[in-house]
Formats: structure tokens, sequence, C-alpha cells
């Protein structure tokens, strides 16, 4: 009989309580449920440049591969184009940083100027990686005549769509500071978006360092994947 007893225990109703009722459960906060959203959708990204990583380094190995890096008429020997486009992106990242800070000393104004400072510095790097696209294609690097320059076209531009989706998500954020006119309120959902940034930025950091890499470089990378 304890056995059925035990059976019959109801463990989501209040103990002692004979007219218990099921206890509310709403679900996860939201703040933790866009916490565990956010490190999904990373772990994805992640996946997704790697995978293209591992396929640039085994499409190195064929011969008809020129590096966009190491002879002088290679257009990223000299790389001061994309140390500008770097420094646009960290400079957004670091403006998002800014407007953290000031969401959570409660300062409106710095965290609006943070905002707008990430927004322009991001479109900016747009901007600047759509111009280099220009630059290279007048070279004579296009898309299909090198396996290197698709990559780098291909590459470019998956980041560059994640950093649009970024900037989508971002423009909510400044709606709620303009409705909600309450810089505590942004705190979170600002240290998500900037969260976002600074992954955006490490990403670019690792495609900068391949896309110009030199030959030796490459080839080096790819042995030691087993190609």
């Amino acid at each position: 009989m304890k056995f059925f007893k035990t059976l019959g225990t109801k463990p989501w109703l209040h103990d002692g309580d004979v007219g218990a009722v099921a206890v509310d459960y709403s679900g996860p906060h939201i703040d933790a449920a866009s916490r565990i959203a956010l490190r999904f959708i990373l772990v994805v990204v992640s996946v997704i440049f790697f995978l293209f990583i591992i396929t640039f380094l085994a499409r190195s190995q064929y011969p008809d591969f020129e590096a966009l890096s190491g002879a002088p008429w290679q257009p990223f020997t000299d790389p001061s184009r994309l140390w500008i486009n770097t420094a646009l992106l960290a400079l957004a990242s670091a403006a998002m940083q800014l407007g953290v800070s000031g969401a959570r000393q409660g300062k409106l104004n710095m965290t609006v100027t943070g905002i707008s400072s990430a927004v322009c510095f991001t479109v900016l790097f747009i901007v600047a990686q759509l111009d280099l696209w220009m630059h290279l294609q007048s070279m004579g690097f296009y898309i299909n005549s090198n396996p290197a320059n698709s990559y780098f076209y291909m590459l470019t531009a998956i980041h560059g769509l994640h950093i649009m989706g970024g900037l989508i998500v971002l423009t909510n954020v400044v709606f709620r500071v303009w409705y909600d006119n309450s810089p505590e309120s942004l705190g979170a959902p600002l240290q998500l978006c900037t969260t976002y940034w600074h992954f955006l930025l490490g990403v670019w950091l690792v495609l900068f360092a391949l896309l110009t890499s030199r030959p030796e470089t490459i080839n080096a990378l790819a042995a030691m994947c087993g190609f």
C-alpha cells in the first residue's frame, strides 16, 4: 500500500496542503532565456565559420589556389585597408561597452552616445568592406578568378550579414531608449548586444589573420588539419 501511495504523490503540489493547486510556472526569466538564446546563436555561428575555415584550408592545397598575400602584387601583402576596417569594428565594440556602462550607471546621455557611436562605426565598417570589394575588383581580383578570392568575398559577406542582423536587434534596443527613457532597463539587453559585437570582432580577427596569411602559413595550417 505504501508503494501505491508513493506512486500517487504529486510533487508539484505544496507539501502538507490538502487542497493545494498546481504551482504556477511561467518559465525561465526573460533575461535568462535571452542569454541562453544568445549562447546558442554564438555556438551555431562559431560552427559555421569553423566549417568554412576548414574548407578554406582544404581548398588551399589545390594548384589553382593563389593566396591573397605573400607576393608584392597580391592585395593583402599590404593589409592597411583591412587594418582600417578592423579599427572601425573595434571602435564599434568599444562604443557598445560604453553604452553598457552608461546603462548600468543610469546615465542616459552616456548610453545614447555609446549606442549611437556603435551604430555609426558599424555602418562605416560595412561601407568600408564594400569599398574594399570594389577596390579588389578594380585590381582584377574577381570572385570567380581564384578560389582565394571566392572565399574572401564569401567569408566577408557572411560576416557582414551577421553584423546587419545584430544592427536589427540593436534597433529594438534603441527604440526602448526612446520609449522607456530609463537606461537601467537597458542594461541586460544591451549587454547581450555587446557580447554579440565582441564575438563578431573576435571572428573578424580570425578571418583577418587567415586571409592575410602567406602561402607558407596557410600550408602549415592545412598540414596541421591533415590536408
